[in-house]
């Protein structure tokens, strides 16, 4: 024969069968049960209010926590969230408390949890993680000390048109200088653009774009038209390596988020779409709290730079011992009563000719040409 199974809740009622014929001593009756005095009145008092329903388990949290987020403060963060859907707990918690220190504003995981009663959050599918890569940026140690220049991926308007969205940020600050749509990625448009933000802002000592075009060639160095000019203005040309956007990182996070917030999906021409751009430029310095800024704005940490732009272009100016040639507008030099071919980047400027070693002509001048804003070209015969 199996034994009999005894839940909490009969054993409640039959101990209240018992009590209602008060046959027993309340003391001898509990100790029967196993049960303290205060117990068993607890239940009687239950079943005497509530009947059986009482007797079932009620819910021991308490009925008021003082430290419960207010319908007001509530309110505003869920509003908060709604005007900007993919700001996080902690960028939420961080602009209201930027916006109005004298509220009492809930931690962050109080907003995150707000969040997912309202509907309003979206988890994020698990991925597996690089190290972060952080070597080539370390130098960036102020405003202007390093530019991130880059062609956001084009995409289609609705109306068919493509847009090919130009961006400049500042390294250290993420200061979005210009996010503008050009009708063709090549070096006029671009040094259009740059030429207005370097008027603007000042000049930096490096600006970091990716190897293709307008930006790098196959001439010496990587030296294109546009990074030629940047080398007149004093600025430095750094280039990540080929297959490695971590290595200019920051920029390609804005980029991720402009596309989040401005072309998902895309408006509807190029006119609302380079709108559009110019309204996420103004969020992204003004309001939007960075986490890596500890959670200031890019405007709170962007300076004017030193350096302003020159009302004439500057001529090179290279070192004492070389033989300085002017490039012709085929990219050739005159050279030992005839004509070498050089580049026709290089066109229309003077450069020096540098006489070495033949084992020294693969790396070390290149590097020099690389790393220092002196263009010195070479001959072994």
């Amino acid at each position: 024969m199996p034994w009999k199974e005894s839940k909490a809740l009969d054993e409640r009622k039959r101990f209240l069968k018992e009590w209602e014929k008060c046959e027993d001593d309340v003391a001898e009756l509990c100790r029967r049960y196993g049960i303290t005095r205060q117990t068993g009145y607890k239940w009687a008092k239950r079943y005497e209010q509530e009947g059986e329903k009482g007797l079932e388990e009620h819910s021991r949290a308490p009925l008021r926590c003082p430290h419960a987020i207010s319908d007001t403060v509530a309110e505003a963060i869920v509003e908060l969230r709604r005007e900007h859907p993919r700001w996080g707990p902690r960028k939420l918690g961080a602009f209201l408390r930027a916006r109005q220190p004298e509220g009492s504003w809930p931690a962050t995981s109080s907003i995150g949890a707000l969040l997912s009663r309202e509907g309003l959050a979206h988890r994020r599918r698990a991925r597996r993680r690089t190290p972060a890569y952080s070597e080539p940026l370390a130098h960036a140690q102020a405003p202007h000390q390093v530019w991130g220049a880059d062609y956001k991926g084009w995409f289609y308007c609705g109306d068919g048109q493509r847009c090919d969205p130009l961006t400049i940020t500042d390294a250290y600050s993420r200061y979005l200088l210009r996010c503008r749509v050009v009708p063709k990625t090549d070096g006029v448009e671009a040094k259009a653009v740059l030429e207005a933000v370097l008027r603007e802002y000042g000049l930096p000592q490096a600006i970091r774009p990716d190897n293709g075009s307008p930006f790098a060639s196959k001439a010496p160095a990587g030296l294109s038209r546009l990074s030629m000019w940047w080398l007149r203005l004093g600025i430095r040309h750094e280039r990540i390596e080929p297959g490695c956007p971590e290595q200019n990182g920051r920029h390609e996070r804005m980029h991720q988020t402009l596309q989040q917030e401005t072309a998902s999906p895309p408006h509807a021409n190029l006119r609302q779409q380079q709108q559009a751009f110019q309204r996420f430029e103004r969020e992204y310095n003004q309001q939007r709290p960075h986490e890596a800024l500890g959670y200031r704005t890019p405007a709170q940490v962007y300076v004017a730079s030193a350096r302003v732009y020159p009302s004439r272009l500057p001529e090179l100016d290279y070192p004492a011992g070389v033989d300085l040639r002017f490039i012709g507008q085929h990219g050739d030099v005159r050279w030992k009563k005839g004509r070498a071919f050089v580049s026709e980047v290089l066109a229309g400027e003077y450069v020096g000719l540098l006489e070495v070693e033949a084992d020294e002509i693969a790396h070390p001048i290149l590097a020099q040409i690389r790393l220092t804003s002196q263009t010195i070209l070479t001959d072994t015969s």
